[in-house]
């Protein structure tokens, strides 16, 4: 099943530097404190971009990893913000050092390609993997000279971080290459000799995961091991404790169990730290006060209440972490949102759906954690309510995401992309017959593809994401962040959200009809009839291979994979019904 997606985004990296730098001198005048620090771990997810996208760039020439002007000037900057953030995660946020020029400079005067392409950090945007708990976790790595390795992508910044609490050398990245479950290095033989000899006591393997085989960072391992340096020399420090996961071949799991491992720990990091000011109950103290209870963990499905009976189906890897923080008589929800520039967009627009009356009151941003009202209602029944008045508030709501959310061009999948994962899901799911439904969309695509116009779409319109307050009213929940979540679609015409409601909320056609109309009233402008009729099926595939995806997902725990196969039988009797009418 086609689920996750990861676009790259093309950059100019002297404009991206330039940015950069920009940030880091908006830095100055701000006041210590959180909000400064979580400002400077901004800048340094995009210093961590811009290298990983130079070394990227020049893999892409050679075919190889290699040591290059650009890519190890890119380096020498992201280590220098890594000292820096991690100094001041050390002071309580009261230290924050001068911008590096001579490092920008340098950067700036090396050969640079006239674009490159960068990827969005998923664990820094979705997964609350906080570069902090990469330094900290060093830190309780033996004293001994360190060569320090990151795997690119997001081991290009974690590296940093690491080679920070080390006290070590700039970090080197290397790409893993190949088949995603049987990863290779691909390394110039000349950087090669560079990273073993003058030999360093031992190495350091930074990345996060391990994910579904763990190959990744196996095969640095083996990179390492091939050229002679002993098992006892590793060291890996990975994002979780957990061993490679069921993809991983006997080969990569015995090199998995020969080396230590010292995982970065959100909990050490952000729950159990020693100094208040380092915890996250701290952070919402200052923000809301003092807490009246502990934090109560409701992540990963735990913020269902009532009968198991009536629990929704959910996705266990990709929950976001989630908090309730009780304080004055109240009880707020601490959202993951993302770091840097992902959690401050999301906040922005949290903000402003609240301003107009459809979600619940913003408190404020705490360094990746959203911070909203937890309002007490019951779920929507769809079966019980107002249809009428429920077609009216979705028209508003997404009329209103139409008029004034517009993203980006390359913001979200293709309509080739789209049609691929509906063909592909279809296939798996349903069989090849039914498949074929979608063949005669295959011609329309450029025509339909001309018709979108991306806004930041909600994506995740199921009944159990709305609230039905005292009054009647409607509030909805999880706004802001499905557009941007580790999944294929990304922003999409507001035709995608038309084509969620219908399917969620079982819509006729007349009340489809009506939704249509009241969104264009609200927005200004007509949903395309052609483009809904493709984006249907492609909504109702995507749901079919999230779900089948999720009831894999909980292994042993029969009661969450029986939630999670009934949304697939569901959503499989829905696309097939769709594909017989193509």
């Amino acid at each position: 099943m086609i689920v996750y997606g990861d676009a790259p985004r093309r950059v100019d990296p002297r404009a991206a530097l330039d940015e950069l730098e920009g940030a880091l001198h908006r830095l100055q005048p701000m006041p210590p404190g959180l909000e400064r620090h979580a400002a400077l771990i901004s800048a340094l997810i995009a210093a961590g971009e811009l290298a990983q996208g130079l070394a990227d760039a020049e893999f892409a020439a050679r075919g190889k990893d290699s040591a290059s002007p650009g890519p190890d000037a890119a380096m020498a900057l992201l280590a220098r913000l890594a000292e820096a953030a991690w100094a001041s995660w050390q002071s309580g946020f009261t230290s924050l050092a001068l911008p590096p020029r001579a490092e920008i400079a340098a950067l700036r005067a090396a050969p640079m390609p006239a674009g490159i392409e960068t990827k969005r950090a998923e664990g820094f945007a979705y997964y609350a993997l906080y570069p902090e708990a990469y330094a900290l976790a060093a830190t309780a790595l033996p004293e001994a000279s360190w060569r320090v390795i990151g795997l690119r992508s997001i081991g290009t910044t974690l590296a940093a971080m690491a080679a920070a609490g080390l006290g070590a050398p700039v970090p080197r990245t290397l790409r893993p290459v190949g088949h995603p479950f049987r990863r290779e290095m691909a390394v110039e033989e000349g950087l090669a000799a560079h990273l073993i000899a003058p030999s360093p006591a031992r190495f350091a393997l930074v990345d996060e995961g391990p994910g579904l085989s763990g190959s990744s960072l196996g095969a640095a391992i083996g990179f390492l091991q091939d050229r002679g340096v002993a098992p006892g020399r590793i060291h890996l420090i990975p994002g979780h404790g957990g061993d490679p996961g069921p993809e991983a071949d006997p080969r990569i799991r015995d090199l998995w169990s020969r080396v230590a491992r010292h995982p970065a720990s959100f909990e050490d990091l952000l729950l159990h730290a020693e100094r208040p000011e380092h915890r996250l109950e701290g952070w919402a103290a200052a923000l809301l006060g003092p807490g009246e209870a502990p934090l109560r963990d409701i992540s990963g499905g735990a913020w269902r209440s009532g009968p198991e009976g009536g629990w929704p189906p959910v996705h266990p890897f990709m929950e976001r972490r989630k908090f309730l923080h009780r304080a004055r008589g109240g009880t707020w929800l601490l959202k993951f949102a993302g770091l840097g520039a992902e959690g401050e967009a999301a906040a922005a627009w949290d903000r402003a759906l609240h301003d107009a009356g459809f979600t619940p009151p913003v408190a404020g941003f705490l360094h990746g954690f959203l911070v909203e009202r937890w309002v007490e209602g019951r779920p929507l029944d769809p079966a019980a309510t107002d249809r009428a008045a429920l077609v009216a508030h979705l028209g508003r709501y997404l009329g209103f995401r139409a008029r004034t959310m517009p993203a980006a061009p390359e913001s979200g999948a293709t309509v080739e992309a789209l049609w691929e994962m509906a063909r592909a899901n279809a296939r798996e799911g349903l069989g090849e017959a039914a498949a074929l439904g979608m063949e005669r969309w295959k011609p329309l695509l450029p025509r339909l593809g001309a018709a979108i116009r991306r806004v930041h779409t909600d994506n995740r319109l199921h009944a159990w994401e709305w609230l039905v307050l005292p009054g009647g009213g409607l509030l909805k929940t999880d706004a802001v962040d499905h557009a941007a979540s580790h999944d294929l679609i990304g922003c999409q015409d507001i035709a995608w959200d038309v084509a969620g409601a219908a399917a969620e909320f079982r819509l006729s056609a007349g009340e489809r009809a009506a939704l249509c109309g009241r969104v264009a009233q609200e927005s200004g402008r007509a949903v395309d009839e052609e483009l809904l009729a493709f984006l249907t099926p492609c909504y109702l595939a995507f749901q079919l291979g999230y779900y089948s995806m999720a009831a894999g997902a909980w292994g042993g725990n029969a009661g969450e994979a029986a939630r999670a196969r009934a949304a697939v039988a569901r959503y499989a009797e829905a696309l097939g019904r769709v594909l017989q009418q193509s």
